[in-house]
């Protein structure tokens, strides 16, 4: 039996060659939006699907999303312009998932015997009244 190469396999399969070819177009679209948009907004929005002529990109904040909106009449001439195929875009909030979004800031646990001397050492040399002074007394009844 000859190898096969995984395209020749795709194309094939009359499924598999449908999603394979909206699996191309889709990556196409999403490299016009990359070129075509502001790069903070393209670091924070992805194209998603096509239907019907209907381009659909998620957000990850409605902050985006809103701007994306207010961009999209120039979206969608510069994807007429690339791809005949694109007569709308509708955009919708959709996070990234845990995997993909930015690591949660490390635990830092209580503070040491060490690090609660340091800070009653300094409260005490502050003057009464300030409020540095009154912060870090605050701070010291809690941990």
């Amino acid at each position: 039996m000859q190898a096969r190469s995984l395209e020749e396999c795709l194309r094939a399969d009359d499924g598999l060659a449908r999603v394979s070819g909206h699996a191309a177009r889709l990556l196409r679209l999403q490299r016009i939006f990359e070129a075509s948009a502001p790069r903070p907004l393209v670091r924070s929005a992805r194209v998603a699907n096509l239907k019907l002529g209907r381009l659909i990109i998620h957000a990850d904040s409605g902050a985006v999303a809103a701007k994306l909106r207010q961009i999209t009449p120039t979206l969608v001439d510069v994807f007429k312009k690339e791809s005949a195929e694109v007569t709308g875009i509708e955009v919708k909030v959709q996070p990234r998932t845990a995997r993909t979004a930015a690591p949660p800031a490390p635990d830092h646990g209580p503070l040491g015997d060490h690090a609660k001397q340091g800070l009653t050492s300094l409260a005490d040399r502050l003057p009464e009244d300030s409020p540095l002074r009154q912060a870090l007394r605050h701070l010291l009844k809690r941990v």
